[in-house]
């Protein structure tokens, strides 16, 4: 199914503070789209306005599917997720007190995914072994990355021809990290998905990425059509690399 998700000159913000500022972008259909920035430069901001949980204050949000356009920033965030766009968001936010069955159950509630269940969670259990053995148990008493898993495995309940993964590095060891963003990638190889990970570990996410944007207070400072160009740039290697501009 093709698909394709473009951002056009979008504004966004929280009261009299501006988050983005004229932000472009696009994702194609079956790629891996690394979105770079340390904190606090606009990267969950737009992971929001894109799923529907922040509204953009200029500019369009455009998720074309099989030749028909979709104006994300003039739908709900449940439209916009029964298009099939998932996010697993900055945090995790699971349910604590709920099992892990429970949490994966609960991100099978939109209507294409309810006739899916089953294989969607013998994927996720195929994908994340830990959480069958896991089922049970409560997810606010698993560790970090079992969380980031059960988050993960959450949105693919959903059935999503789009992941939004917002930060997937925060709060992980470097082992754990470098497992996550390799399953990430893993999901996008196997499954198909289209993914656009919002992430502030250059070099993690760029071992799975086909390509990336840079955002710095809330611009694209760098739009690279490869990782190759994305590595040679003079602000990348100077934020990033250890080089010199």
């Amino acid at each position: 199914m093709a698909l394709s998700l473009a951002t056009n000159d979008l504004d966004a913000g929280y009261g009299a503070v501006k988050a983005l500022r004229g932000v472009s972008l696009r994702v194609e259909s079956g790629e891996t789209v690394a979105l770079l920035g340390t904190n606090g430069n606009g990267k969950s901001t737009l992971m929001k306005c894109i799923a529907g949980l922040v509204r953009p204050q200029r500019g369009s949000i455009s998720l074309t599917i099989d030749g028909s356009a979709h104006d994300l920033s003039r739908l709900s965030a449940e439209d916009i997720v029964d298009l099939g766009v998932a996010l697993v968001p900055e945090g995790r936010r699971l349910f604590p007190r709920l099992t892990v069955l429970e949490n994966l159950m609960l991100g099978a509630f939109r209507k294409a995914a309810r006739g899916n269940i089953e294989r969607n969670l013998a994927l996720a259990f195929e994908a994340f072994p830990t959480l069958k053995e896991r089922k049970s148990q409560l997810a606010g008493t698993m560790s970090g990355g079992q969380q980031q898993m059960l988050a993960i495995a959450r949105a693919l309940m959903s059935s999503p021809r789009l992941l939004l993964v917002d930060e997937p590095s925060v709060g992980l060891s470097p082992l754990l990290v470098s497992q996550t963003i390799t399953k990430i990638g893993e999901l996008n190889q196997n499954l198909g998905l289209t993914v656009l990970m919002a992430e502030q570990n250059f070099n993690q996410a760029i071992r799975i990425a086909n390509r990336g944007y840079i955002i710095v207070h809330g611009e694209i400072v760098v739009a690279a059509d490869s990782v190759d160009e994305l590595k040679g740039n003079d602000i990348v290697r100077r934020l990033y690399l250890g080089g010199s501009a």
